[in-house]
C-alpha cells in the first residue's frame, strides 16, 4: 500500500525550531517531487516548499530563509527544517507526492498521494 506519513509536529515557542518528516512506504521517493503544504484554521491550504524530481527546491515567500527542505534517499523521507518559527506558522502541515513525466524546476500543480498531516503550533 502506497502511503505518506508526516511526523515531527508539536508545540513550540516563537523563535523555536521543528523538523518535519514525510516518510514514504510502498514506493521510493527518488524521482518524485514532494511538496509541503499547510493549512491554518479558516484559511486555504498553501504551498510552503517543494523539492522536485531533480532536487530543485522552492519556497513560499513567508518561509524563505527560515525553512529548508531536503531529501534523504536512504531513509526514503523528505524533511522540512523549520527555524525561527512565528505565530503565523501555526497550521496543519501536509506532504504530497507526484512523479513528474519530465524534469521540473518548479513545484507541481497536481498530486497523487497525500499524508494525513501533522499539527504545528506556536504559542507564547
Amino acid at each position: 500500500q502506497l502511503q505518506l506519513v508526516e511526523s515531527g509536529g508539536g508545540l513550540v515557542q516563537p523563535g523555536g525550531s521543528l523538523r518535519l518528516s514525510c516518510a514514504a512506504s510502498g514506493f521510493s521517493l527518488d524521482d518524485y517531487a514532494i511538496t509541503w503544504f499547510r493549512q491554518a484554521p479558516g484559511q486555504e491550504r498553501q504551498v510552503i516548499s517543494c523539492i522536485t524530481n531533480i532536487d530543485s527546491t522552492n519556497y513560499a515567500d513567508p518561509v524563505k530563509g527560515r525553512f529548508t527542505i531536503s531529501r534523504d534517499s536512504a531513509k526514503n523521507t523528505v524533511s522540512l527544517q523549520m527555524n525561527l518559527l512565528k505565530l503565523e506558522d501555526t497550521a496543519v502541515y501536509y506532504c504530497a507526492e507526484v512523479r513528474p513525466s519530465w524534469p521540473r524546476h518548479s513545484c507541481p500543480h497536481e498530486y497523487g498521494y497525500w499524508g494525513q498531516g501533522t499539527q504545528v503550533t506556536e504559542s507564547s
